[in-house]
C-alpha cells in the first residue's frame, strides 16, 4: 500500500504541482487549503507537508499543537522564509525538514522519501528497546536508567528530581524556577525549556522513554507515574 500524503497548502498552483508529482511516483496524495480541512484529514495521513502561513492560522502553531499531543506524525514545511531563524524555529517546535520556496517538485519527491524511511527506522522493532524507568538517589545526587547512569548538571538534576516528586502533576514553568534557582534570578521560560529538551535527550540516550517528560501546553511540565524517584 502506497504512503498517503496531505499536503496543506492554499496556493492552487504550488498544491497541485506537489501533489502531481507525489501521485506520479506512487503516492496517495489528499489537498487541504486550511488548518480546519487539514486537522479534519491529518488522522488518514502517513506524513504531512506543511504550509506554516494558512488563510484561517498558524503552521508553527498546529505543529506544536500536535508534538504537544505526542503526535510523531512527519512533517515537512514548505516556506517562502528563507531566513535561517524561521528553519530553526519550524524545526525546533517538531518540523522532520523545510523547504523554501520555490522548489522543484522532484526535490519534494526526494524528501518525502527521505523522511519516511527515517520514520519507519525509527519505529522498527529492532530499533526500539524497552524502555526502563528512571531513578534518582538526592542524597548521593545520582540518577540511572535501569544499569545507565545518567550524567547531569546540577539544574537537570534539580528539574528531574522536582518534577519525579509529584508524578502526574502539572509543574508549571513559574514553580520550577522557584523551586531550582530560587528567588532573585531572572530566568526564562526559554532557558527552562531548554534545560528540559536536554533532559530529554540524554533520559532518551540512556533508554528511557522518550516521552518521559511530558510538554503541557502553555502550563508547564509533567512525567508519567510510571517513573520512579527513589534510589
Amino acid at each position: 500500500m502506497s504512503a498517503r500524503i496531505l499536503v496543506v497548502e492554499d496556493e492552487p498552483a504550488i498544491a497541485e504541482s506537489v501533489a502531481y508529482a507525489l501521485r506520479r511516483d506512487g503516492f496517495s496524495v489528499t489537498v487541504a487549503q486550511t488548518l480546519a480541512e487539514a486537522e479534519a484529514r491529518r488522522a488518514e495521513a502517513d506524513l504531512v507537508i506543511l504550509d506554516l502561513m494558512l488563510p484561517d492560522g498558524s503552521g508553527f502553531e498546529w505543529i506544536g499543537s500536535l508534538r504537544a499531543e505526542r503526535r510523531d506524525k512527519p512533517i515537512i514545511v514548505l516556506s517562502s522564509r528563507d531566513g535561517e531563524a524561521d528553519r530553526v524555529a519550524a524545526l525546533e517546535t517538531g518540523a522532520d525538514d523545510y523547504v523554501t520556496k520555490p522548489f522543484s517538485p522532484r526535490e519534494i519527491v526526494a524528501r518525502v522519501r527521505a523522511v519516511l524511511r527515517r520514520s519507519i527506522a525509527s519505529v522498527a522493532p529492532e530499533a526500539a528497546p524497552a524502555t526502563q524507568a528512571v531513578e534518582l538517589d538526592e542524597k548521593t545526587r545520582r540518577a540511572r536508567v535501569g544499569d545507565a547512569a545518567l550524567e547531569l548538571t546540577r539544574v537537570e538534576f534539580d528539574l528531574l528530581a522536582c518534577l519525579l516528586k509529584g508524578p502526574d502533576r502539572v509543574h508549571t514553568r513559574v514553580e520550577l524556577i522557584d523551586r531550582v534557582w530560587g528567588g532573585g534570578f531572572a530566568i526564562t521560560d526559554r532557558t527552562i525549556d531548554s534545560h528540559v529538551k536536554a533532559l530529554r535527550r540524554k533520559l532518551a540516550e540512556a533508554g528511557a522513554d522518550p516521552g518521559t517528560i511530558e510538554t503541557v501546553r502553555g502550563v508547564g511540565y509533567r512525567v508519567g507515574s510510571g517513573s520512579n524517584g527513589g534510589p
